[in-house]
């Protein structure tokens, strides 16, 4: 891992930094600059502290015939805005990406992170001005706007301990099952705060770890071990019965669920020596305890609506999962979507995984519920400003968009300089970044790759068509707003400056620049 090395841009720099920061409003839809800190990696965090933190600010949209522009780079820019007026023939650019709003695809669910222990546990480290930065930067319209929020039912490796809701043995009518303090005292009030926040409703999904260890095969909470017996018995009723009281006791905090998952990665819980939570599953056991038990305790229960996802792995398990699951009608009956993770995506082309499940199964939606940078041996921990990695969560999204996903997750939503805390030391990086001895905290690149989606599409936001009248390092994504606001997304990974126009046939053509290493968010009303 990288040693961090602060590097000041430069005395007098910092210093109309900070007079800047002093004296710029931020009242409700203005704009503020990113306060930017070099660590010695390839480009800058934005820093935010009790008083001020960057922010896009509300976003206004332009007449017709106008467009807005917003810009992301290796260089330092951070949702730089920019605008402009269409026009009405080419400007002769040699590159040209043509919007074809007749092709349609997939709707926009939306974009997020997850409430762990250890995000829960960094927050709250920081005074409240700062923890209302911090929310806000996430969750207001001022800010990216995140609408999904992911939340570990119980302990994971992002804990400081190992616990369940319902750790005293034989317990099968769950009478002693407990929300943790880490639920009451953290994670509840936190999200209580982002709800409040946020414009619209917040879309929480639910994912467990492990079963109690009384109910696994192997009595532990971690390494490999499966719920004893088969799908039916005591045990997968009474694990069944765990998912409906965490919905039963969230809702009392007035907290509902959108989702919930059938187990974090369940190939895990198949792994010896697997260190840290997990539940094995394969996909046939996963399909009959659907089917027999989960499946039943969900449409019985209080929240009839909270909907089911599958696998929630790594995509290269694609379509086979899907195929063994949704072939079977008692299961499928209660299923809605695919859930995947990003860690092994360069295994498998997107096409042969997210694809042909999509084209086997395109009633079942995907959807994208957990990334993270830093998790592999040759690049472990955190980089405080590393753009090759906010440059990796770019290209995954525009991939996965591009492939009939319809909404993307990154991990913790905070961690500290160390990348936890996590009682297994499975240290990583995060979006945002904690230093609570100074109380502030640094959005990294990852941030503002996924703020160029999350802020600018919205839920029901639908992909069309866009293509481009030659190859090149550009990649690109398009969608059509529910208030028929074209966006379109476009990453230049390459080391040049690259020149293109933008064709939308009756509405105009909009000249642009896409700088070397930059991530840009074009919007133009097309009624």
């Amino acid at each position: 891992m990288a040693q961090w090395r602060l590097q000041y841009i430069g005395e007098n720099t910092m210093i109309l930094l900070f007079l800047l920061a002093m004296t710029v409003s931020q009242s409700a839809g203005d704009s503020a600059d990113c306060l930017p800190r070099s660590f010695g990696q390839s480009s800058v965090v934005c820093e935010c502290n009790s008083t001020y933190c960057d922010s896009p600010g509300v976003l206004s949209l332009p007449s017709k015939g106008q467009y807005l522009s917003f810009l992301s780079s290796r260089a330092g820019a951070r949702l730089q805005p920019g605008s402009g007026t269409l026009r009405n023939s080419s400007t002769g650019a040699a590159l040209v990406l043509s919007i074809n709003p007749a092709q349609k695809y997939q709707r926009i669910k939306g974009f997020g992170g997850a409430m762990t222990d250890a995000a829960a546990i960094n927050i709250l480290s920081l005074s409240r001005a700062t923890q209302d930065q911090l929310l806000g930067a996430y969750f207001s319209k001022e800010g990216i706007q995140y609408t999904v929020v992911r939340v570990p039912m119980a302990s994971c490796d992002f804990s400081t301990r190992e616990y369940t809701y319902a750790d005293t043995p034989d317990d099968f009518e769950l009478r002693k099952f407990s929300l943790a303090k880490e639920d009451t005292e953290m994670k509840i009030p936190l999200l209580q705060r982002a709800q409040a926040l946020s414009p619209q409703p917040l879309s929480l999904f639910a994912s467990p770890w492990s079963a109690p260890a009384w109910m696994k095969t192997n009595g532990d909470l971690n390494g490999k071990g499966t719920l004893k017996g088969e799908p039916g018995n005591k045990y997968h009723k009474t694990w069944a019965q765990y998912y409906t009281r965490f919905l039963d006791e969230y809702r009392r905090y007035n907290l509902s669920f959108w989702a919930v998952t059938a187990e974090n990665e369940p190939t895990a819980g198949l792994l010896a020596n697997y260190s840290f939570q997990s539940l094995g599953f394969t996909a046939e056991r996963q399909r009959d305890f659907i089917a027999r038990d989960l499946g039943p305790a969900l449409a019985r229960s209080a929240h009839p609506a909270t909907q089911l996802l599958i696998l929630d792995d790594n995509r290269l398990l694609l379509p086979y999962w899907a195929k063994v699951v949704l072939s079977d009608l008692q299961a499928a009956r209660y299923v809605h979507g695919i859930a995947v993770h990003w860690y092994l995506d360069g295994l498998v082309p997107a096409d042969l995984s997210l694809g042909t499940t999509h084209r086997l199964f395109p009633e079942y939606y995907l959807f994208g519920s957990e990334a993270c940078v830093g998790s592999m041996p040759w690049d472990r921990g955190v980089w405080l400003g590393s753009w090759e990695r906010g440059e990796q969560y770019s290209h995954d999204i525009m991939q996965d968009l591009n492939h009939y996903v319809t909404g993307w997750t990154d991990w913790n939503l905070a961690l500290d300089q160390g990348g936890g805390p996590n009682w297994v030391k499975n240290f990583v990086d995060s979006s945002v970044i904690v230093d609570a001895s100074r109380d502030v905290f640094y959005k990294q690149p990852t941030f503002y790759s996924i703020a160029h989606f999350s802020k600018f599409l919205d839920a029901g936001s639908q992909r069309v068509g866009v293509s481009s009248s030659h190859d090149s390092a550009l990649e690109v994504t398009a969608f059509i707003r529910p208030d028929a606001v074209a966006t379109l997304i476009v990453l230049n990974r390459s080391e040049e400056d690259l020149q293109f126009e933008v064709q939308d046939v009756g509405v105009g053509v909009i000249p642009a620049v896409s700088p070397a290493h930059s991530i840009m968010t074009l919007l133009w009303p097309r009624e």
